[in-house]
This record gives C-alpha cells, structure tokens and sequence, in this order.
C-alpha cells in the first residue's frame, strides 16, 4: 500500500511543471501546467515556459472595451503626453514581446512612451498594451486615445521598413496574428516570412523584408513579436551566478 501511494504521489507531482521550467512546444511530450503561482506562457511554436502569473480564462481574441481609468491625455500642438494604460493589462488588449535573445522578453512601445514616436523594444516596466482591430496595429493609452502603427512605404532598394506610432491609421499593408505571432503584409511585396522582424540601433522596430536570420542587416538582429496576455508584463530572469 505504501508504494502504491508513493506511485501515486510522484504522478502527481509530473503533472504539473516547476516554476520556470517548459511546458509546451512541439514535439513536447512533459508536463503541460505549472505549479500553483504560474502560468504555462507561449513563447514560440517550439517552446512554452512556467512564469509567475494568473492563467487567462481564454486564449481566443477577446474584443476591445473601452477603458475606464485615471489615465489622462494633454493635447498640444498635434502632440500628445499621457500617463497611459498603467501596468495592469486592460480587458481586450495584449502586451506584445520578442521571445529570442538579445531582446528576449522586452516589449513593444513608443518612443516617447505613450506618444507619437518611433516603435522600440524595451522595458516591461514601461509596456505598451495593444490589440489588432480591422488590419491595425492600434496601441491603448486611455478611454479617449490610442495610438496606430503606421509603416514606411516601400522603395526599390530596401530590406527592411520602419515602423512608428502615430494619431492617423496605416496607409500602408495590414496587421495580422498568426498564433500568438505579430504579422504585417502588403499585396506589393513577396515576403519569405510575414512574421520576421528586425530590432536596430537604438531598440527600433523594423519588419524585415528578407528571409528569417539570413543576410541580416548591419546593426540589426532578428526576432519575432508575440502577445501575451497576463494580467501583468514581466521581464526576463534574472540568474545570478556564485563564485
């Protein structure tokens, strides 16, 4: 009997994933939910780790709601400058993420934070909220104020289009999930890979318009963009080495 309970009890215990450890991908065939103060988060088709969170009741898009808050926004001259959504995630919007070294975990926003700017990857501490609605990329900063991804027109010779965050809608391609993956495509180009990414000098955001970690261009490194969608953004972990 004692054996039989120890059986048991190791079973159990394989059910349920350490803190930090991996919990999906494909090919994966180990434990599939995380120990109690964690959530199973998707970090790439191959791969899904136990990070300290709440799971979501749903994995399904949920639909924007309007957010009631003490956010406020000051408009002057054409420009604006909010406190934003806060670091809480609001109903109907995700954080979104790159997920492969050296930007592993550092999510999208703008530059000026909560303005009209460039898009950067950067701290979780100052995450953007976001959500896709009709082919846009639109970014949350209160009830009365978002901001939208717009993309650089396309030219002959160019590998790669820069992204910003401004008050009028893109003019230029569409923005998709694919999974949990950001994607971006327009009629006018043939891209290898409609989820590559490209982050360059200064943390900026670029889609990249060649193949996936092949000729990448001086002073880039190549990435994709994911949602998550805890209740709270988190950063990378921090291992702290003895000796």
């Amino acid at each position: 009997m004692k054996s039989i309970l120890v059986l048991l009890s190791a079973t159990a215990a394989l059910a349920q994933q350490s803190a930090w450890g991996q919990c999906g991908g494909i090919g994966w065939t180990g434990a599939t939910t995380c120990v109690e103060g964690y959530v199973c988060t998707v970090d790439g088709d191959y791969y899904s780790q136990c990070i300290p969170g709440v799971a979501a009741s749903s994995t399904t898009s949920p639909t924007p709601t309007t957010v009631v808050g003490s956010a406020s926004t000051t408009l002057s001259g054409g420009s604006s400058s909010a406190s934003g959504p806060g670091t809480t995630l609001q109903s109907g919007y995700y954080w979104i993420r790159a997920v492969e070294s050296p930007n592993f975990h550092k999510y999208l926003q703008s530059r000026p934070l909560y303005s009209p700017g460039d898009a950067v990857l950067d701290s979780y501490t100052t995450a953007g909220q976001f959500q896709i609605i009709s082919g846009q990329l639109v970014q949350l900063i209160n009830s009365t104020y978002t901001l939208y991804a717009n993309v650089q027109q396309n030219t002959t010779a160019a590998t790669k289009l820069s992204m910003s965050f401004n008050a009028t809608e893109n003019t230029y391609g569409t923005f998709a999930f694919s999974g949990d993956a950001v994607t971006w495509s327009t009629p006018d180009i043939n891209r290898p890979n409609l989820s590559a990414w490209l982050v360059c000098e200064n943390q900026t955001l670029w889609i990249n318009l060649g193949n996936y970690a092949y000729l990448t261009p001086a002073g880039c490194v190549d990435e994709t963009i994911h949602y998550y969608n805890d209740q709270t953004a988190v950063g990378r972990r921090e291992v702290k080495l003895e000796g």
